[in-house]
């Protein structure tokens, strides 16, 4: 994420590359970005283009009303089970996934919005 810092009205970019792995997320993949604010409240819920290897790119510019403090950006694969802890990739052959996310911790980078 760039920068780690910003404050209203400032250009945040959030990315990550493809995994190494092939999870083949599929040509209409979705990442779901999540901006919390210090006083916990979602200033940004949104979903962005992903590639089928996990990559992408989210930029945004910091809302006006977001408090002042450590928010928390979260950007997890949208609407796909992405951890059933079997070790099998479930998307792979195609069938609708059945299983929901379980025991993974939802990865998260700090943000400090300043005034």
């Amino acid at each position: 994420m760039n920068p780690s810092s910003a404050k209203a009205g400032d250009k945040v970019t959030v990315r990550a590359p493809d995994a190494d792995c092939n999870p083949r997320y599929g040509q209409n993949a979705s990442i779901q970005v999540t901006v919390t604010d210090a006083t916990s409240v979602a200033v940004i819920n949104t979903t962005a283009p992903m590639n089928d290897a996990g990559g992408f790119i989210y930029s945004f510019e910091v809302p006006a009303q977001m408090a002042a403090g450590e928010a928390a950006v979260t950007a997890i694969p949208f609407n796909i089970d992405w951890c059933d802890d079997t070790g099998k990739n479930n998307r792979a052959d195609g069938a609708a996934a059945t299983l929901q996310r379980a025991s993974c911790v939802t990865p998260m980078k700090p943000l400090s919005i300043t005034r």
